[in-house]
């Protein structure tokens, strides 16, 4: 199944309003949304649980108190969880503001984010 293109573009709404220069690459079976050619949050669908989830790039710091609120789990593709980064399911981001929450917590991280290497 495909990502959600109505969550797709709630978040670029989000991104245009906070004047982000975002662009979108398809990754991983999703959409990932890159701010300053770092990937900075996406949309993941999840086989397992039947269901979009949002993938936030948030960083460590930020990881302990956003990880305890409704709907965030830690993700990991692999069975190992990646650092700084959170998935959310649609109970965490339903509502505008929630969503909205989410990807300013991305936005704010991305300065400090390291660029993955050039291929």
């Amino acid at each position: 199944m495909a990502y959600n293109e109505y969550l797709a573009d709630r978040i670029r709404q989000i991104f245009r309003e906070h004047k982000a220069n975002f662009y979108e690459k398809k990754m991983m079976g999703g959409l990932c949304f890159m701010v300053d050619d770092k990937m900075c949050c996406g949309i993941h669908y999840s086989k397992k649980k039947e269901t979009d989830l949002l993938m936030a790039r948030i960083g460590e710091e930020a990881y302990s108190k956003a990880i305890k609120k409704v709907g965030s789990l830690a993700m990991d593709f692999t069975g190992r969880p990646m650092k700084g980064f959170v998935f959310v399911t649609p109970d965490g981001f339903d509502l505008d503001r929630d969503l909205e929450y989410w990807i300013e917590l991305c936005l704010e991280f991305n300065p400090l984010a390291k660029r993955s290497k050039k291929r």
